[in-house]
């Protein structure tokens, strides 16, 4: 005699042992549930939960900040070529990015690049993510859709991929009023070495924020910390590399005649000069880019005429390779003795 004895239900409390706790319905049919067997699971006090269209929970507490970061991704990079679908045994892992064309950015990002000023994730009501422009999503939940024509590329931080910090501060501003946080993040990206203040202006441009009130002050505040930073960086260079003493802050004229510009280093006796290349101003536009760095040229090539060597250097630059950049200036010192005499010039204060 023959008893047709029904199989038990798969046991599927090791789903939620995984590294996120969240998988997408797609991911959880690749583990052989049913459509059937998730409504089940998701059902008013069950085990499971639908945190957002199409992601699951995979227990019945609330979700971590890292499960709902990893549950707005999988959501926006739904139907993007199986994004976060788990290789079967005995396969090696597809080459592709676990979340394709999708990033977190604003205060999220932020948060996650180690900002003191921005919020922690579980206070955050939602998290912005980017996607391409034609995606078609809503915000819903925890997850607020950011469009945008070009993806930044993104930087990885745990497993997450996490928009620049320049991107992610011009998409945090973009929705803050209060004109002290935005001051304390732009002020924070730059004395924290997150990013020089010519890329947060470009960003904050591009984003069409520059023509609000509260944006510009912080701008100014910002452009004032980033030119303290790289002055300061600079007598560390002259100082810590031991290079002459030169006049600091100084203008150049012609004696009699015109003003040749100022300087923000300049050794007389060599005829050597250094000027920060600190362009970031408001408006920075290409065509405004190209006017002032004419300006650049034109003043340089006149005080070159005079025999006067000008060194430019950029924040960045001296934040990444001090050592390299006292060497440039150190060369240009040491050839001053095989050049023709400067003409004179008259040294002011500036």
């Amino acid at each position: 005699m023959t008893h047709n004895t029904p199989l038990s239900p798969r046991p599927l409390h090791h789903l939620a042992a995984g590294p996120r706790g969240v998988l997408t319905t797609a991911q959880l049919r690749s583990h052989g549930v049913t459509a059937a067997e998730t409504t089940e699971q998701c059902r008013p006090g069950g085990p499971w939960r639908q945190l957002l269209p199409g992601v699951v929970l995979l227990h019945p507490g609330p979700p971590t900040s890292e499960e709902r970061l990893h549950a707005v991704l999988l959501y926006a990079a739904r139907d993007r070529g199986g994004a976060g679908v788990p290789a079967q045994p005995g396969t090696e892992a597809p080459a592709r990015p676990a979340y394709p064309e999708v990033v977190i950015t604003g205060l999220a990002a932020l948060t996650l690049h180690g900002f003191a000023s921005a919020p922690p994730l579980p206070s955050l009501d939602t998290l912005d993510v980017l996607v391409p422009r034609l995606r078609r999503l809503r915000s819903t939940g925890c997850a607020r859709i950011v469009r945008t024509a070009a993806l930044p590329t993104p930087e990885e931080i745990t497993g997450v991929p996490v928009a620049p910090v320049a991107r992610a501060l011009a998409d945090a501003v973009a929705d803050l009023t209060d004109a002290g946080a935005v001051r304390r993040l732009l002020t924070e990206a730059v004395r924290g070495g997150h990013c020089e203040p010519a890329a947060v202006v470009r960003e904050l441009n591009r984003a069409r924020l520059l023509g609000r009130p509260h944006v510009v002050d912080a701008v100014d505040s910002l452009l004032a910390e980033g030119r303290a930073i790289a002055e300061h960086r600079l007598y560390r260079m002259v100082r810590e590399h031991g290079l002459p003493d030169p006049v600091w802050n100084i203008d150049l004229r012609l004696p009699g005649g015109p003003h040749l510009g100022g300087l923000d280093a300049y050794w007389p006796d060599q005829a050597v000069a250094v000027e920060l290349d600190t362009r970031a101003h408001r408006q920075a536009e290409p065509q405004e880019e190209d006017a002032l760095w004419s300006e650049y040229t034109r003043k340089r090539e006149h005080l070159e005429r005079l025999g006067i060597t000008v060194v430019y250097v950029t924040p960045k630059k001296l934040r990444e390779s001090l050592e390299q950049q006292a060497a440039v200036v150190r060369t240009a010192l040491m050839a001053a003795a095989d050049r023709e005499p400067a003409a004179y010039v008259v040294v002011l204060p500036r």
